[in-house]
């Protein structure tokens, strides 16, 4: 077979695609309902006790709300809007070469472009989404399709992706486990960086919308939703729209984080604790009048476990102490379905149709494993 272009090395690249610089937009002057998130200080994660610490602050976020924000993580600002660069720039190439490499919905896989191409039931309106997934820089991807955009700035993309998973991941990781009463290394080992998962780096963009497109499209469904891996990790872009669902049961919108990154627990981190570990609902609503016209690009990472991390409840003193674990979750000899095997699943039902259709008052379910479809 002849070589294709993604199988050239990064150096024979000729950098036909100028990456402009990208810079956040002013910060709504309308008065928003804003929760009140846990703030996390990585910079004591070494310090003496630091961990102990950190997790003893982190406990309300996990168990209660979800979502947490953290700061001090070690990644500068700089290589950060130079993420959002770089997707910007890749939204703004031709359709054509979006499509080159799209998500394969029909197996359940996020690897490549999704086109904001699915219509929203009878509105008349599509969805204004489009997003492109990076997987890990690793042996077992290096085949995974790139485009041009990607395919230049690899090297940077390869290296933000991995100081990421080290320097907020693996810590997060560590600082649940010390909560759960675990190895501080369980949780890493579970979704380890080298391994095979379906962790990806995430360039996504929500096109500009007339009021009266966000109107029909958020009649016919405005409900919350869970993320389908473990943890979710969200820069900082200031166009806001994303709104949590409080222990309370009330919506509130989740403030920028100047230097920080918004982070949430998601299902199978969930089914890892019995639901000890809250998957947060949420969702994205019609922007402030001063940024309707803006659109709302985004940067986000998704840890997902490892392909061969079963979904078996953790053998936490927590959950135990807790009533959370029966004989069953305590058997090694029952089959249980893997993480990837889930979100791939999972994947496959909420994506591969051409319409989306309401969901209210269902479910999706996959070998046990149960998650509501919609939130009010």
């Amino acid at each position: 077979m002849a070589p294709i272009a993604l199988d050239e090395p990064a150096a024979a690249s000729t950098n036909r695609v100028l990456t402009k610089p990208w810079s956040r937009p002013k910060v709504t002057s309308e008065k928003l309902d804003w929760a009140d998130l846990p703030k996390i200080d990585l910079s004591r994660f070494d310090e003496p006790g630091g961990k102990q610490a950190l997790a003893n602050d982190l406990y309300d976020a996990v168990t209660r709300v979800g979502f947490w924000s953290v700061v001090n993580t070690g990644i500068d600002d700089e290589r950060v809007l130079r993420q959002f660069s770089i997707g910007n720039t890749f939204f703004k190439e031709p359709l054509e070469e979006k499509r080159r490499y799209p998500c394969n919905f029909a197996e359940g896989e996020y690897f490549g472009y999704r086109e904001n191409s699915r219509w929203i039931g009878d509105t008349g309106v599509k969805e204004n989404i489009e997003m492109l997934n990076v997987p890990k820089a690793i042996p077992a991807y290096e085949d995974v399709g790139k485009h041009e955009v990607v395919k230049e700035n690899y090297r940077e993309i390869a290296q933000f992706h991995r100081d990421l998973w080290e320097n907020v991941i693996r810590k997060l990781y560590v600082l649940i486990a010390i909560i759960l009463e675990l190895p501080e290394n369980y949780l890493v080992d579970a979704h380890a960086y080298n391994d095979l998962s379906d962790d990806h780096l995430r360039y996504m963009i929500y096109n500009v919308r007339t009021q009266e497109e966000w109107d029909k499209a958020q009649a016919y469904s405005k409900g919350g939703h869970t993320d389908f891996g473990s943890l979710t990790l969200l820069f900082s872009q200031h166009v806001a729209g994303l709104q949590i669902r409080t222990p309370e049961g009330d919506w509130k919108y989740v403030r920028p984080i100047d230097g920080g990154i918004t982070c949430n627990a998601a299902d199978t981190l969930s089914f890892l604790t019995k639901g000890f570990i809250k998957s947060t609902i949420h969702r994205v609503v019609t922007p402030p009048k001063d940024q309707i016209n803006i659109p709302r690009l985004g940067l986000l990472y998704f840890s997902r476990p490892g392909d061969n991390t079963p979904m078996r409840p953790v053998p936490s003193p927590v959950l135990d102490r807790l009533g959370l674990l029966s004989e069953k979750d305590k058997d090694p000899n029952i089959p249980v379905p893997s993480g990837v095997e889930y979100v791939r699943a999972r994947v496959k039902d909420v994506h591969h149709k051409t319409v989306l259709d309401k969901r209210e008052g269902t479910s999706f379910e996959f070998k046990g494993l149960k998650v509501q479809n919609y939130y009010d």
